[in-house]
């Protein structure tokens, strides 16, 4: 199955037909995507600033990741499924929208690099600088899906 039949689809499941008929699904899904994708954000940037040393000095970046990885969870799970519907109402406009291309293999890696890769511990600031620049430009695409 292609990623267009699989857009397609989603496009005509019941979520899909919920959201493009919806008079505030639309909106309620981009503003749950906005609200995670800060929190989240936020939180990333806390901890690959502290490992930079800048702020939060009387704080481990470990100490961090362990007191905020829920919350950084929960933001994750609340921006990849108001993603999903928001994709659900604009299905073909996503899959030809190059940002949208952009994005999404940048956020995969931004999350796994951020998962498995970060905490391995080689040169933190490297990884460090890493991270912000590909959670930085997958937001600067998801930011461009809008305007291209």
């Amino acid at each position: 199955m292609s990623f267009l039949a699989v857009f397609e689809w989603l496009g005509r499941s019941g979520l899909g037909v919920w959201m493009q008929q919806s008079s505030y699904a639309f909106e309620a899904a981009e503003m749950i995507h906005l609200v995670a994708l800060a929190g989240l954000g936020g939180g990333v940037l806390i901890v690959n600033l502290r490992v930079l040393g800048v702020g939060l000095k009387s704080e481990t970046a470990g100490r961090l990741v362990q007191e905020l990885g829920p919350y950084l969870t929960g933001c994750l799970v609340a921006m990849v499924c108001s993603g999903v519907a928001l994709v659900a109402a604009e299905p073909e406009k996503c899959y030809y929208n190059a940002a949208f291309r952009v994005k999404m293999p940048l956020l995969v890696c931004a999350v796994l690099f951020s998962a498995f890769v970060q905490r391995r511990g080689l040169e933190r600031r490297v990884l460090a600088v890493i991270s912000l620049v590909l959670w930085a430009g997958g937001g600067l695409a998801g930011r461009a899906i809008g305007v291209i």
